[in-house]
C-alpha cells in the first residue's frame, strides 16, 4: 500500500476546482469550502440538482471535461479536488492541472485540512457509514452541538450532505476503498464492521483487515476507538487493540456478554415494527428508549453507534436519543418513494409502496431486504395487510459481481421475486461472457433477468400485486427508475378506478 496515504500535506485552499463536483463526496466539500469563503469552481458530466444549489451558493460549475474548466472562475485554481476511482487519470483537467504545476489531491485530502481544527469524529466501517454519519449529526445537533459534516449521502429531512458548524466536532465518514482513511487523525473513531472488498485495491483480505487496524492506530492516547460488537472483525480489532486504546464496543446484549471488557452500549428488545424500528439502549447506569422511523435491526446498530460518539464527544444521552428517534433517513438508504393509495375498493396495485436503496455488496442487499421483510410482517400483524418483497437489482461492477455471484443470489433471494438489470459497469470496462445471469442462475425464487433498463417498470407492472413493497436496489443508475415505477403503478390504478366509477 502506498505509504504517502498518511503523509501530511498543506494546501492552498482560496481558490479550489473540483473535478466531478456534482457527486455526493464532491458536493459536499465545495458547499464547506463556500462557507468558508473560498473561491470554488467545477465539473461534471451532467447538470444535477446538487450543481445547481452549488451554483446557488456562488460556485463556478462547467457542465462537460475541459481543461479550460480550470479558468471559469477567472483564474487558475490553487489546488484541484478528485476521485482517483471515478476520475480517470487522463481527464483533461486532471492532465492541465499537472502541466501547469497546480497541485492535484484526492477528497480525503482537502477534507482533512478542513478537519484540523476540529475535534474529528470518524465513521468508517465496509457498510453503514452514511447511515451511521448522518444519524450521529442528527444526534448531536439535537443536542446543541452543531457539528460541521460531510456526508456521503443528503439528509431527507435537511436536504444537505454538509455544513461548516459553530461546534467543535467535524463528522465525517472514513472511507477506507483506496485506503484514503489513513489521511485522517480522529479523535473518535467508529469501525461499524469488517467485511472483504474492494479486492482490486487491496489485492488481498488481510490487507483489507489491516487498513482498519492502521486507521484505528491514528488515534491519540486520549481518543476513543468504537467498535460494533455484533460484527465478529470489528469486535476482534477492539478485542486485539484494548491494552492500547481506550476501546468502547456497542452491540446487541449478546454480542456485549461476549465481549464485557468492552462492552459499553448495550441494546435490548429491538422489535421491527410498521412504522419503524424500537429499542433500549443502556450505557453505563442510563437506559433510554430509541424510536427509529426506519425499519431493521441493523439501523439500531448503526443507532447504537451514533448516540455513544455523541456521547463520547460531549452530548446528553436523551437529547441524543431523541435526535437519533427523530432521525428522517438519508437519501437512497430505504428512502421512501411514494405509494399507491389503498383507496376503498382494492384495486391490482392498491397499497403497493416503492422505496430505493444503495445496497451494492451482498451484506447490505441481505440487511435491507430482511428490514423490508419485517417490515411487512409487521404490518400484517399489526394493520392485517400482507404483501410481498419485490427487488429491482442492478449489479455494480463486475470485479464485485464475479467475486459474490454465490453471495448476491443467496442475499436477494430474501427477496419474494427479483427482477435483476445488467450490471452497471462504473469505472470497469465489461468482461466478455459476464452479465447479471450469473446472479439469476443461482438463485433460488422467481427471477426475471431485465437487460434493457428502459423496460423495467413494464416488469413491475407485471409482477406487482396489492400491498407489496417495491425496491429498487444498487450504487449505479436503478434509482432512476423508482419514480417512474411509481407512476406507471399509480396511473394504472388510477385508470382502473376511473373505468370502475363510470360503470366501464
Amino acid at each position: 500500500m502506498n505509504s504517502s496515504a498518511t503523509e501530511q500535506q498543506e494546501f492552498d485552499f482560496s481558490r479550489v476546482h473540483l473535478v466531478g463536483i456534482g457527486g455526493a463526496g464532491m458536493s459536499g466539500v465545495a458547499r464547506i469550502l463556500l462557507a468558508r469563503n473560498c473561491v470554488v469552481s467545477g465539473s461534471d458530466a451532467k447538470d444535477s440538482r446538487a450543481i445547481l444549489a452549488l451554483r446557488s451558493a456562488g460556485a463556478h460549475v462547467a457542465i462537460g471535461h475541459n481543461a479550460s474548466n480550470l479558468s471559469i472562475a477567472g483564474q487558475l485554481p490553487t489546488v484541484v479536488v478528485t476521485s482517483f476511482a471515478a476520475i480517470p487519470k487522463e481527464n483533461p483537467e486532471l492532465v492541465a492541472a499537472r502541466e501547469r504545476g497546480i497541485p492535484v489531491v484526492r477528497r480525503s485530502d482537502i477534507l482533512a485540512e478542513l478537519m484540523k481544527s476540529s475535534k474529528e469524529v470518524l465513521i468508517a466501517g465496509t457498510h453503514g457509514k452514511t447511515s451511521t454519519t448522518s444519524m450521529a449529526v442528527v444526534a448531536m445537533q439535537a443536542a446543541g452541538m452543531d457539528p460541521s459534516f460531510a456526508i456521503g449521502g443528503q439528509l431527507n429531512k435537511a436536504g444537505i450532505n454538509a455544513h461548516w458548524g459553530t461546534g467543535e466536532c467535524f463528522v465525517a465518514e472514513a472511507d477506507e476503498s483506496d485506503a484514503s482513511l489513513l489521511r485522517y487523525s480522529p479523535q473518535i473513531a467508529v469501525v461499524t464492521n469488517i467485511e472483504p472488498d474492494h479486492l482490486d485495491f487491496f489485492g488481498t483480505a488481510e490487507a483489507y483487515h489491516q487498513v482498519f487496524e492502521d486507521f484505528a492506530r491514528r488515534l491519540p492516547k486520549d481518543g476513543h476507538l468504537v467498535v460494533c460488537l455484533d460484527d465478529a472483525h470489528a469486535a476482534a480489532l477492539g478485542e486485539k487493540l484494548k491494552t492500547e486504546l481506550n476501546v468502547v464496543g456497542y452491540g446487541t446484549r449478546a454480542a456485549a456478554q461476549a465481549h464485557p471488557e468492552i462492552a459499553h452500549t448495550v441494546i435490548d428488545g429491538a422489535t421491527v415494527g410498521a412504522t419503524g424500528t424500537r429499542a433500549t439502549v443502556q450505557i453505563g447506569e442510563q437506559r433510554v428508549n430509541v424510536d427509529l422511523q426506519i425499519p431493521g435491526e441493523h439501523m439500531m446498530l448503526n443507532a447504537a453507534a451514533a448516540i455513544t460518539a455523541g456521547m463520547l464527544a460531549g452530548g446528553e444521552l436523551t437529547e441524543l436519543a431523541r435526535g437519533v428517534s427523530e432521525f428522517g433517513g438519508v437519501r437512497r438508504r430505504f428512502e421512501f418513494i411514494g405509494a399507491v393509495p389503498a383507496g376503498d375498493s382494492a384495486g391490482k396495485f392498491a397499497g403497493v409502496e416503492i422505496y430505493d436503496d444503495y445496497a451494492h455488496h451482498p451484506t447490505e442487499v441481505a440487511a435491507v431486504l430482511s428490514a423490508a421483510r419485517q417490515r411487512q410482517d409487521a404490518k400484517a400483524a399489526e394493520q392485517g395487510t400482507s404483501g410481498r418483497v419485490l427487488v429491482a437489482f442492478q449489479p455494480h461492477l463486475y470485479s464485485r459481481t464475479i467475486e459474490f455471484a454465490q453471495e448476491f443470489a443467496d442475499a436477494l433471494s430474501l427477496a419474494d421475486q427479483a427482477v435483476l438489470l445488467e450490471i452497471y459497469g462504473a469505472r470497469e470496462q465489461p468482461v466478455e461472457g459476464v452479465d447479471s445471469t450469473i446472479i439469476a442462475s443461482k438463485m433460488s425464487v422467481p427471477v426475471v433477468y431485465e437487460p434493457d433498463f428502459s423496460a423495467v417498470p413494464a416488469r413491475l407492472y407485471e409482477l406487482a400485486q396489492p400491498g407489496d413493497l417495491i425496491l429498487t436496489m444498487g450504487a449505479g443508475s436503478v434509482t432512476m427508475l423508482a419514480p417512474e415505477i411509481l407512476g406507471v403503478l399509480r396511473e394504472a390504478e388510477s385508470g382502473a378506478e376511473s373505468e370502475t366509477d363510470t360503470g366501464k
